[in-house]
């Protein structure tokens, strides 16, 4: 059974960073297509950034520069370092298979990432 575990996340001033971590079990991790999410109140799950196995990474373009995703293999560990952090990015932060490739597990309990000043 596929258990995805998200933390790190906090209240944190605008410009700060933050790093999240997130846990997998239950996969094939070494050959998954990893991906972080994001929820804001009242809106639906966005695909934020996503990792290939060998870590060619993918990210939309409203956290390009600004966010990056890595992943060790060996720990089954998708990590998001959120640097110069804006007020919309306040949302509960998960992570997943990337939807794109046709797998999906059920969601975590996410890491609510506050930014307020």
């Amino acid at each position: 059974q596929v258990h995805v575990v998200e933390s790190g996340g906090s209240l944190v001033q605008p410009g700060g960073s933050l790093r999240l971590s997130c846990a997998a079990s239950g996969i094939d991790f070494s050959d998954a297509i990893m991906a972080w999410y994001r929820q804001a109140p009242g809106k639906r799950h966005e695909l934020v950034a996503s990792i290939a196995p060998r870590g060619r990474t993918d990210y939309v373009d409203f956290v390009k520069g600004r966010f990056t995703i890595s992943r060790d293999n060996a720990k089954n560990a998708v990590y998001l370092q959120m640097n110069s952090l804006k007020v919309e990015d306040t949302a509960v932060y998960y992570c997943n298979y990337d939807y794109r490739y046709g797998e999906f597990a059920p969601w975590g309990q996410g890491t609510q990432v506050t930014v307020s000043a």
